[in-house]
């Protein structure tokens, strides 16, 4: 991953000249180089408060590892040319995996975060049990495409997943028995036993949320609340460039969130989920004799698909933004930052609705804060799972993934 934006100051690793600091101040270095992009080792020393001889050893012993890699040196100025270094894409692999309610992704991913390998299925619910045999079939495929080696450099799986995936029964159209079946599982152990490898657990839209605070726009924006729209929309919170899990790690739930009022007398007010998740597109989609996985996909906003997302759109951005709103006096956020599994075109669309909503609000006495478009997409969740096991091997520590695994 090359040049991205510089992260803000809390992302900087700062490395120890003391003793007994050697792993650490290796992680120090490659997450500096992961954050800044390939540099030569004054840059580095600088970067982290290393000194220069310590800077180098380091650099010696990453490279003999295959962590690191030389790049050209850099010519044109007085003295020896400065050679930069740059992570080694084959210095070390993970494999992400998400368990969706209407899909599953596993996803191949290389030192620098690119990922070399995709799968994905399309189900109308997820059997356990033919879940699992496709994810043991497909880590098998992308373990066998690699060379020897580079198998022996895949550090482990990280899924990502609801953290029940048998709830809201009644508004997926799913028999009691069949969800239920989901409840009685530990998902991460039975990975790890038809895998063979280590398995790491997060909650999909937390997973989500560090794919985006890691590889997207949190190098940028220090604090902020997360919005993935999918079959469900769901969401994390970002304090300080560290994700908050909470106490019963809830925190940024934002599709139960109510959107309405509670009052004697009154059924309870529906939920932000009922509002502006996926599967409402997909039921009017349904309704119109139109195939429901367009929700998903550039058809959405084309053909006979159109109107009906445009409908959608402007119902959901609504919801949306009074999610913002109240979520804007409560934690004052820097940003709102919204992604989900929907194509390109129908995010940009329903980002123009919430900018309009919002813009119907009262801001007196509180600040309305920029909402930005996500930019890791449909891969968030698999590539935030992925990162699990990177981080927990090579990262100088693991605040980022604070209270996610199961």
């Amino acid at each position: 991953m090359q040049n991205h934006p510089a992260p803000d100051d809390s992302l900087r690793p700062r490395g120890s000249n003391q003793t007994g600091m050697r792993q650490f101040n290796e992680r120090v270095v490659l997450q500096a180089i992961r954050l800044n992009g390939s540099l030569p080792k004054a840059d580095l020393a600088r970067l982290t408060t290393l000194s220069t001889q310590t800077v180098s050893l380091i650099i010696n012993r990453l490279f003999d590892d295959g962590l690191v890699v030389k790049r050209a040196p850099l010519r044109g100025k007085i003295g020896q040319p400065s050679v930069p270094i740059a992570l080694n894409p084959d210095g070390a692999y993970a494999i992400g995996v998400k368990i969706g309610r209407r899909s599953l992704d596993v996803l191949l991913l290389d030192f620098t975060g690119a990922v070399r390998a995709r799968h994905s299925q399309a189900y109308r619910f997820p059997d356990p049990e033919l879940v699992f045999e496709a994810i043991a079939a497909q880590v098998g495929a992308m373990r066998a495409a690699l060379s020897a080696e580079a198998r022996g450099r895949i550090h482990g799986i990280g899924v990502a997943a609801p953290l029940s995936l048998g709830s809201w029964q009644e508004l997926m159209g799913v028999a009691p028995d069949e969800a239920d079946r989901w409840n009685r599982l530990d998902i991460a152990r039975r990975i790890e036993a038809g895998t063979g490898l280590p398995v790491m657990f997060a909650k999909d839209t937390a997973a989500a949320c560090v794919a985006e605070l890691v590889a997207g726009r949190g190098r940028s924006v220090k604090s902020f609340l997360y919005l993935f729209v999918d079959t469900f929309i769901g969401g994390g919170l970002v304090i300080d460039s560290n994700l908050y899990a909470g106490m019963n790690g809830n925190a940024g739930a934002v599709g139960s969130l109510p959107v309405g009022v509670a009052g004697p007398g009154r059924a309870a007010p529906p939920q932000l989920l009922s509002a502006a998740s996926l599967l409402g597109l997909e039921r009017m989609f349904e309704q119109a004799g139109l195939d429901p996985a367009a929700a998903y996909d550039e058809r959405a906003m084309q053909g006979a698909w159109a109107a009906h997302s445009l409908r959608w759109a402007g119902h959901a951005a609504a919801g949306v933004a009074m999610a913002v709103a109240s979520a804007s006096c409560m934690l004052d956020p820097e940003g709102v930052i919204i992604d989900g599994s929907c194509s390109r075109a129908l995010l940009e669309r329903l980002m123009a609705d919430v900018s309009a909503a919002l813009g119907r609000y009262d801001w007196e006495g509180v600040q309305r804060p920029q909402v930005l478009a996500g930019t890791i997409g449909s891969d968030a969740r698999a590539l935030g799972g992925a990162l699990l096991p990177l981080y927990a091997n090579f990262a100088p520590d693991r605040d980022v993934f604070l209270k996610l695994e199961d």
